[in-house]
């Protein structure tokens, strides 16, 4: 689907009145999602093409409780974002150009969920489908992640933030690379920091490597309690992995239950 120049012209023209009158809500009216978030992306690829400046910076909308956006400048590879506050963080990670998955990206998939969530859930990276909306777990994985979820009586409207080990859409949902990991695993750091869930989930052998350390096959890892920088942190199969393999169904089932045990502090 192709941008409509004037979609283009009357989202930039609607998102710059309403950054003006430091308004943070938005509601689409006449204009689709879908057609915003194209039009959105095409703008971005003019802007780059035209020269006008928006490789350099990127205009961060502020979450509601931090007050008005703040312009930042793209980073480098040798940004600190330890002290950057979430939508800082989330601006800078917009702008990303660290490594080669930045060339092929449409979008950055930074969150989903409550940012003051109780539960953290970690994936490994965007796929097609995550990729096209900016929005993480959002196909058929993403689809059982919240049937597994409300099953312990959590969701991301309300009780979990969910983000990716990877910001960035690997070509052909190839599994990450390990400079890849090294270059975007600060922005992870800094969003547990941030966010301060009281557990985390790791789903997947390279969200779970990374957080618990250990180097070990998945199924060797899940089953028992670990901690991240003090925060308890649990891990299972990713939802993907369980749509290929039924048989790993009843473990990851267990998992969730030892997740809601250790919600419930016991």
């Amino acid at each position: 689907m192709s941008a409509d120049p004037r979609d283009i012209r009357d989202v930039a023209h609607f998102l710059r009145q309403r950054e003006d009158l430091g308004l943070n809500e938005i509601f689409l009216e006449g204009l689709t999602r879908e057609r915003v978030l194209v039009a959105a992306a095409e703008a971005r690829r003019r802007a780059r093409t035209e020269g006008t400046g928006a490789s350099q910076h990127k205009t961060a909308r502020a979450d509601p409780s931090e007050g008005a956006g703040l312009e930042i400048s793209a980073p480098d590879s040798d940004v600190d974002i330890t002290g950057l506050k979430y939508s800082e963080l989330k601006a800078v990670a917009e702008s990303c150009q660290r490594c080669r998955l930045a060339k092929g990206r449409t979008q950055v998939v930074f969150s989903d969920g409550n940012p003051q969530a109780r539960l953290m859930v970690v994936g490994e990276a965007p796929g097609a489908n995550e990729d096209r909306t900016g929005l993480p777990f959002v196909g058929q994985a993403g689809k059982f992640l919240d049937l597994l979820l409300a099953a312990v009586d959590l969701s991301r409207r309300d009780s979990v933030y969910i983000c990716n080990v990877l910001k960035c859409r690997p070509p052909g949902n190839r599994d990450p690379m390990a400079d890849e990991i090294e270059f975007c695993s600060p922005f992870l750091k800094r969003q547990i920091a941030l966010v301060a869930p009281e557990v985390i989930l790791a789903v997947g052998s390279f969200a779970a490597q990374l957080l618990t350390g250990v180097d070990r096959p998945l199924g060797k890892l899940r089953g028992s309690v670990y901690a991240f920088e003090g925060v308890p942190l649990v891990v299972t199969y990713h939802p993907a992995a369980l749509l290929r393999n039924a048989g790993w169904t009843r473990s990851t089932w267990d998992d969730f239950q030892l997740l809601r045990q250790v919600m419930d502090g016991n």
